[in-house]
């Protein structure tokens, strides 16, 4: 592919910058006056969180179609309809670059987030998390049981099993709570594969490394695996059906050369 023009690159680099302003300042908007206004007139809870919810996806969807007409990336979802059939289920995606999460909220008719707990302490998306009732990954059994009520209520909860982003040109490593609270949940899974060329805010990668060319997502949504599967009759505990379902979700999350 041919390289950018010098012109093409600074403004993908100023526009990057002041979209990550856009964001923060945006977070901070929705968490001071948006949700406070909601709170005083919604009384319902449940009315109050579709509401919340339905306000971080369509923010997300606004603040992606300000990239895309600038210029700054884009994006295609593959099979975004399937996310209509998931109520109760587990979503689990790789995680190459840091806007995923951005993407696949803005694509699901209701997302439901575990979240790092160090995000708590970004004062950006401190009040959006909570606003929004999302889990905070402590690594407790109560997690484990959070995700479980979340998901027999009919949620669908959103984790990326690697527990940050893949670093750039390595394989991806699964840890096994994705398994966990599937098998806990006895719920099924929704595997959805993610990619993006050139790498655009990796873990390595700051803002300001723009790459070459403008980059392009592809999120593609993925059938479904049932975790009841993956329990033997002679297993001691659900652990050994948890290494064999994380063995199935990384081979299912792995990108092959034709779907990079």
């Amino acid at each position: 592919m041919k390289r950018a023009s010098l012109f093409n690159r600074l403004w993908r680099w100023l526009a990057t910058g002041v979209f990550f302003l856009v964001f923060g300042l945006g977070g901070l908007i929705l968490s001071l006056i948006w949700f406070t206004l909601l709170r005083l007139v919604v009384r319902d809870p449940n009315r109050l969180n579709r509401l919340t919810l339905n306000s971080i996806k369509y923010s997300f969807k606004f603040f992606l179609n300000l990239l895309r007409v600038a210029g700054v990336m884009d994006y295609r979802i593959e099979g975004a309809d399937l996310f209509d059939q998931d109520k109760g289920c587990l979503i689990v995606a790789n995680h190459p670059s840091l806007l995923d999460y951005v993407l696949l909220a803005s694509c699901m008719p209701r997302c439901d987030c575990i979240v790092k707990a160090a995000l708590l302490k970004n004062p950006f998306v401190k009040g959006v998390i909570k606003a929004a009732g999302y889990l905070v990954n402590s690594g407790s059994n109560a997690l484990l049981e959070s995700c479980k009520q979340r998901l027999d209520a009919g949620g669908s909860l959103l984790i990326f099993p690697e527990g940050t982003r893949t670093p750039e040109g390595k394989a991806i490593v699964l840890q096994r709570g994705a398994a966990n609270i599937a098998l806990r949940a006895d719920c099924d899974i929704r595997v959805v594969q993610i990619s993006c060329h050139p790498p655009m805010l990796t873990k390595q990668g700051r803002w300001y490394n723009i790459p070459p060319n403008k980059p392009h997502f592809v999120i593609r949504v993925k059938d479904k695996i049932a975790a009841r599967e993956f329990i033997e009759p002679d297993d001691l505990s659900l652990a050994m059906a948890a290494r064999r379902l994380t063995h199935r979700l990384r081979s299912e999350l792995m990108l092959k050369n034709n779907e990079k």
